[in-house]
């Protein structure tokens, strides 16, 4: 027996991603997100929404770039005098 799939509206899967409608058809747009248009009608499968959050993941240290360093401060990593 297979598996039914679980379709999702661009609305469904926009709030279950947290993002607006222009940045999820942005993702469809891009390849990032696959989506399937049936008529005027865009449908995208729940497996493919879970798997494009699961690609979205944030490795550690790939931010660094983010929080620069504060003026003063020591660098990181730098040993502290005692």
């Amino acid at each position: 027996m297979s598996d039914r799939i679980q379709w999702m509206s661009t609305k469904e899967a926009a709030e279950h991603l947290g993002v607006t409608l222009r940045s999820l058809y942005r993702f469809i747009d891009e390849g990032s997100l696959p989506a399937y248009r049936f008529g005027r009608v865009i449908r995208l499968k729940q497996d493919d929404v879970e798997h494009f959050i699961e690609t979205c993941r944030i490795e550690p240290g790939s931010l660094e770039h983010l929080y620069p360093e504060l003026k003063g401060a020591p660098a990181r990593g730098a040993a502290l005098d005692d």
